[in-house]
Parts: structure tokens; C-alpha cells; sequence
């Protein structure tokens, strides 16, 4: 009888490529060519911000010249996505596009790409969005890939460990130190969170991972209150010439 059902509602309802709308064999799947292009990283990363290396891993830790010159305030960072072509169009759908059925997909995504970063006993917990672009926006994309990453990797999961104080502008354009200046104060911990994370590890998850300004100023406020290791996981990762 379930069987008939199921079958009834994939008549009735199709599955659809995530990225085109075409026809495909699996729900909240990827039609060959969109699979294509879409830019999932693999093979060597820096291990402090997951941007692509050349080179092929050899087991040691690599790190880039930018995070060499500015080390991260967490241990270990890992995106799944390159941001551009079909990822970009992907993501925007997710962020303006009303299309929150994305972060499901998506967090399948994440967890392979992160799989290295798994502890137990972890505590994910996204990057916080203003009240009043919750409002506009009706859900906090960060939000929903940390809650379906959850569900994937089986570990606790505080959505309101973090709160954005301040609505901060767009970053595009500034500088690291001005990135830093607006940042400052912005992020803060939420009071009634903190039994949860203190002495725990913390992985933070967040849409697109840019300059890092914001993941530092997230890493940094959770330091202070007590967390253990930090990790972060981001769908995407802007490469560093774009």
C-alpha cells in the first residue's frame, strides 16, 4: 500500500533538478549536467580556510599564504562549494530566492566536505543574521544548513547560540581592518546558550565564507565564553581572485 502511494506522489510530483527544474531520478538531486557545473572543491585545501591548493595531499597540514601571514582564530575550516557559476546561482536561490528546500541538499553537501572536522560531542551553531533581515528575509539560511547538518551527523545543533547585535552593512570593498572595525561588537553570545557550549567543541556554519571577517568575529566571541576547539563549515567558499 506505501508502496502505491509513493508511487502515485512521484507521478503527481516528479523529481526536479535542483539547479534547472529538469526531470531527474532523485529527489532534491542534481541533474547530470548541472552536477557538472556545479564547482564542488576537492583534493588539497588550505586547512585554516578550505580555499583549493595546487598540489595533491600528502597527509601534512597546508595552510595558505594569506592564513599564514593572518592565522584564523579557529583550528580548521572546509567549504564544499567554490562560489561561482551554478553554486553562486544555487545560493542565491537559497539566500533572496524563497527557496529553503536548498539547505537539505546542501547539508549533505557540507557533511562530506566537513566529514574531517566531525567531533564528538560537538556543538554546531550558525552565523547569526539581523533581526531585520530575519524579518525580510523569513528564515536565517545559516539557520537551516546548521539544523539539517544536524540531522546528518547526528550532533547537537543551538540555533540562537550567536546573535548579530548590530545590522552591519555590506562588507564588499573594505578592507581586512575595516571589515574588522565594522564587525567589532557586532556578534554576541546569547545568554541562556552558554551552559551548552562552554568546554565543548564548536563548529560554526555559515552560507559563503568571504574574507572570514565574520566567522573570525563569531570564533572569537565563543572563544571568550569558553569553547573548546572551533571548526568551520561553510557551503561555499569565495576563491581568493574573484
Amino acid at each position: 500500500m506505501l508502496q502505491r502511494i509513493q508511487t502515485a506522489v512521484q507521478l503527481i510530483y516528479p523529481a526536479r533538478c535542483l539547479g534547472c527544474g529538469d526531470l531527474t531520478e532523485t529527489d532534491f538531486g542534481l541533474c547530470g549536467s548541472c552536477w557538472r557545473d556545479t564547482p564542488f572543491i576537492g583534493g588539497l585545501v588550505c586547512e585554516s580556510c578550505g580555499v583549493p591548493l595546487p598540489g595533491a595531499p600528502d597527509g601534512h597540514r597546508i595552510d595558505c599564504d594569506d592564513c599564514m601571514k593572518t592565522p584564523r582564530p579557529w583550528s580548521a575550516a572546509r567549504a564544499a562549494l567554490l562560489y561561482e557559476g551554478k553554486a553562486r546561482s544555487l545560493i542565491l536561490a537559497l539566500k533572496h530566492g524563497d527557496r529553503p528546500e536548498l539547505a537539505r541538499p546542501a547539508a549533505r553537501w557540507m557533511a562530506q566536505a566537513g566529514r574531517d572536522l566531525i567531533r564528538d560531542d560537538m556543538l554546531i551553531a550558525p552565523v547569526p543574521l539581523h533581526w531585520s533581515r530575519l524579518v525580510k528575509r523569513r528564515y536565517n539560511q545559516s539557520a537551516l544548513l546548521a539544523q539539517h547538518l544536524a540531522r546528518e551527523t547526528g550532533l547537537d545543533v543551538c540555533p540562537d547560540l550567536l546573535k548579530r547585535r548590530v545590522r552591519t552593512p555590506v562588507l564588499d570593498g573594505k578592507t581586512a581592518a575595516e571589515r574588522a572595525d565594522t564587525l567589532s561588537g557586532a556578534i554576541s553570545l546569547h545568554p541562556g546558550r552558554l551552559h551548552r557550549m562552554q568546554g565543548r567543541d564548536v563548529l560554526l556554519v555559515d552560507d559563503v565564507m568571504t574574507s572570514g571577517a565574520t566567522l573570525t568575529a563569531c570564533a572569537r566571541v565563543c572563544r571568550e565564553a569558553g569553547a573548546n576547539h572551533i571548526f568551520v563549515l561553510a557551503l561555499a567558499r569565495v576563491a581568493k581572485d574573484a
